[in-house]
C-alpha cells in the first residue's frame, strides 16, 4: 500500500518516524509524499507543550479530510498519544489506530491486525523480515538498533543515544510520557554510526532529552566523552556534534575533548532555562547563577572560539519583574551566539502548574518579545565579527532561482541555526561537498559569502 507520514516535534521524534518508515518499507509497502497518493497516513506527534499539542490535532484533522479520498487508514503515534489516549480514542473516531509509547514494541503487530482487519494481503515476491530479525523498537525498554529510512538528506543524520529524562524539571511532561532516562549501549551507537557513515553521512548529531547523562544508567558514570571519542575514529565522518547537554553535566573531560577533537563543532547546547536562583528552584533545576555565569566563562577560556546556544522560558509561575530583569541583563552580558525562548506552558501533571502566581499570557508575551529583540541585536553583532573570516561550508540545497548556494558551517546546527549564503559564480555541482568560504556581509541571523 502507498503510505505517507507526518512527522511533528522534536529530531528525537523524527527518528521515531524514520524507524516506522523502515518498518514499512521493509514489510513491502511504498513511501510517498503526497497525501492525495496514500492509502495509510500516520503521524507522529508531539505533546510537550499546548502550542504543539494544538498543532497536533490541527494535523490530525486536516489529515482526516483524506479518508474522503483514496486514504483507508489514518494511524497516530507518538507523545500527545501516550499523554491523552483515552481521551482522543473518544474524540477522533476519524483515527483508525493510536498508538502509545508504551506499545511500540507491538506496533507493527497492531498495524497488521488493523490492515487484515478489512482486507487480505497479497503475497509479496520477497518475505517482509520480522521485527525480530532487524531488531526491537527504540524506545523505553529496547534501544537496538533498528533499520530506518532517512528524512533528513545525504549530510547528516540524528542518533538518539538514549530515551526519556530522570531530571523532573517542574515544569516538563517530559518524564511522564517517555519515562526516565535510559541510555543506549555504546557498542549498538557505534553499529549505527557506521551505518550511517557508508550511506555517505557526513555529519553525525547526537541528541537525547540530557546527552550530559548518557551512560550513567547502565555504566555507573558518563560515557560521552568516551562515545564522542570512538564517533571520531569513523574515517568517513567529518562533522559530529552533541545538543542538549545540561550545565551540571559538562565536566572538565567534556570540555578538553571539543577543544581538542577537529572533528567535534566547538558548540556547546546549554539549556539553562533562567539565570535567577529564586526561579531556577523553583524549576528545581540543578544549577544556580554563579555555577552557570562559571561554567561560561571557562568554556570560553578553554576554547575562544566555542559557539554557546542556550534555550529560556520567560513567564515561569512566580517570576517577578525582578528576576525578569535579572535574566535580560545576563543575557545582554552573556551574549549567546544562538539564543531560543519559549513562553511558561502550563502542563497538567507537572508540579508547575499547582503554583501560585501564574503569569498572566500577556505579561508572557511581552517577556517573550524583549528577550528575543535584544538577542536579536546581540546576534547580529556577533555575526558582523565573522566577516573577512574563512570557514569550511557544507552546502546542503541551492535557492529557487540559482543564484545562491545554501550552506552551513560547523557553528550551525541543521533546522535551528543560521545558514550561509554563497553567490553562485561557477557551473560546478556544489551540492553535497564541502567548500571554503570567505564571509562578505551579514543579516540578523545568516552569513552571505563567497567561495574562495
Amino acid at each position: 500500500m502507498n503510505v505517507g507520514f507526518i512527522s511533528l516535534g522534536c529530531s528525537k521524534n523524527l527518528i521515531d518516524t524514520e524507524v516506522t518508515i523502515g518498518m514499512f518499507k521493509n514489510h513491502g509497502h511504498k513511501i510517498v509524499n503526497d497525501p492525495n497518493e496514500a492509502e495509510i497516513l500516520l503521524i507522529n506527534t508531539c505533546g510537550f507543550i499546548e502550542s504543539a499539542k494544538e498543532e497536533a490535532i490541527n494535523t490530525i484533522l486536516e489529515m482526516a479530510e483524506y479518508k474522503n479520498k483514496k486514504c483507508k487508514y489514518l494511524i497516530v503515534m507518538g507523545c500527545l498519544v501516550q499523554r491523552y489516549y483515552e481521551d482522543l480514542i473518544k474524540c477522533l473516531p476519524e483515527v483508525d489506530l493510536f498508538l502509545r509509547i508504551e506499545d511500540y514494541d507491538k506496533l507493527w503487530k497492531a498495524i497488521e491486525d488493523l490492515i487484515k482487519r478489512d482486507i487480505k494481503l497479497k503475497p509479496q515476491n520477497t518475505k517482509p523480515k520480522k521485527i525480530s530479525e532487524i531488531g526491537k523498537f527504540p524506545m523505553l525498554e529496547e534501544h537496538d538498533y533498528l533499520e530506518r529510512v532517512l528524512s533528513t538528506g545525504k549530510n547528516y543524520a540524528y542518533i538518539k543515544i538514549g530515551e526519556g529524562c530522570s531530571n523532573r524539571c517542574t515544569y516538563c511532561a517530559i518524564p511522564y510520557i517517555r519515562g526516565e532516562f535510559i541510555s543506549r549501549k555504546i557498542e549498538d551507537i557505534l553499529e549505527e554510526a557506521n551505518i550511517l557513515a557508508k550511506k555517505g553521512i557526513k555529519e553525525l548529531i547526537i541528541i537525547a532529552q540530557d546527552t550530559s547523562k548518557y551512560g550513567m544508567d547502565i555504566y555507573g558514570k558518563p560515557k560521552l566523552v568516551e562515545l564522542l571519542d570512538k564517533l571520531s575514529q569513523i574515517e568517513e565522518i567529518k562533522w559530529i556534534r552533541f545538543l542538549y547537554t545540561y550545565p551540571e553535566g559538562i565536566t572538565d573531560e567534556l570540555i578538553d575533548i571539543v577543544a581538542k577533537n577537529d572533528k567535534i563543532a566547538k558548540y556547546f547546547d546549554i539549556p539553562i532555562q533562567h539565570i535567577s536562583d529564586d526561579i531556577l528552584k523553583k524549576m528545581n533545576r540543578r544549577t544556580n547563577k554563579k555555577q552557570i555565569e562559571n561554567l561560561l566563562i571557562k568554556i570560553r577560556e578553554k576554547i575562544p572560539n566555542v559557539i554557546l546556544r542556550t534555550s529560556l522560558i520567560v513567564g515561569f509561575p512566580g517570576e517577578t519583574k525582578k528576576d525578569f530583569e535579572e535574566l535580560e541583563e545576563f543575557v545582554s552580558k552573556a551574549k549567546f551566539d544562538k539564543l531560543g525562548t519559549f513562553m511558561y506552558s502550563k502542563e497538567e501533571g507537572t508540579p508547575a502548574a499547582r503554583m501560585p502566581e501564574q503569569i498572566h499570557g500577556n505579561t508572557k508575551k511581552s517577556r517573550y518579545n524583549k528577550i528575543m529583540k535584544l538577542q536579536q541585536q546581540i546576534s547580529k553583532e556577533n555575526l558582523e565579527n565573522k566577516i573577512g573570516k574563512v570557514y569550511q561550508v557544507l552546502i546542503e540545497n541551492i535557492s529557487f532561482d540559482g543564484n545562491y548556494y545554501i550552506g552551513r558551517t560547523l557553528e550551525d546546527a541543521p533546522d535551528i541555526d543560521g545558514l550561509v549564503y554563497i553567490k553562485n559564480e561557477s557551473n560546478k555541482n556544489l551540492l553535497n561537498q564541502f567548500v571554503m568560504c570567505k564571509i562578505e556581509s551579514v543579516n540578523d541571523y545568516d552569513l552571505i559569502g563567497k567561495i574562495m
